[in-house]
């Protein structure tokens, strides 16, 4: 019976699976090599574009910080005209009061009464003279109680001194705004002559 030798093949079958396992690694480790590169090509890429995105998103709200301290100074500027305005139109509106205040004071200053001075803060009016007797007080309080630009008289003090031709006085009162009284054009109380106050009874 005839002998056959299968070692030789079994060993060049072991060497070519040998090398068909070394070639397969082979491309495994060129195939994981390539992936991980392309992977970190990838990442890369995102990463820039990330911080392409950041670095505008920092300008932008760079810009819109200077446009809002823009915006910011434009409104303090804006507040700031309008109160400008606002007293322009408060002076413009009180030119023609100041005209029937003092014209109202002249009529309600009744006989025997005499003003010495006349202070003013905001719409408050002080009212400071001399007076014949109580009486002309009391008509001057009167006066201005009933009166359309004032109000709300109250008095402070009445002395008498012996080297006064009466007795002095000091008196508050609140200056008002009728209806009406922005048009600087109307005559005051009706274009009646003021009357001018007297002293001592006089006419």
């Amino acid at each position: 019976m005839p002998r056959i030798n299968l070692l030789p093949w079994r060993e060049a079958e072991r060497r070519e699976r040998k090398l068909h396992f070394t070639i397969a690694l082979g491309g495994a480790t060129v195939a994981a090599v390539a992936f991980t590169f392309i992977a970190y090509l990838m990442v890369s890429s995102m990463i820039g574009a990330q911080q392409r995105r950041n670095n505008l998103l920092r300008s932008q709200i760079k810009l819109l910080d200077r446009q809002i301290e823009e915006i910011n100074s434009l409104e303090n500027d804006k507040q700031r005209f309008i109160a400008r305005m606002e007293i322009i139109e408060k002076l413009q509106r009180s030119r023609p009061e100041i005209v029937h205040l003092f014209d109202t004071i002249v009529r309600t200053v009744p006989d025997g009464v005499y003003l010495t001075s006349v202070k003013e803060s905001g719409t408050h009016l002080k009212f400071e003279g001399v007076a014949q007797s109580s009486t002309r007080v009391s008509a001057f309080m009167r006066n201005i109680d009933s009166s359309e630009w004032l109000k709300d008289p109250a008095l402070e003090v009445v002395a008498s001194e012996k080297d006064a031709l009466g007795s002095t006085f000091a008196l508050d009162a609140e200056q008002v705004s009728p209806a009406g009284s922005d048009d600087d054009t109307a005559p005051v109380n009706g274009g009646a002559v003021p009357r001018v106050a007297r002293r001592g009874g006089t006419p």
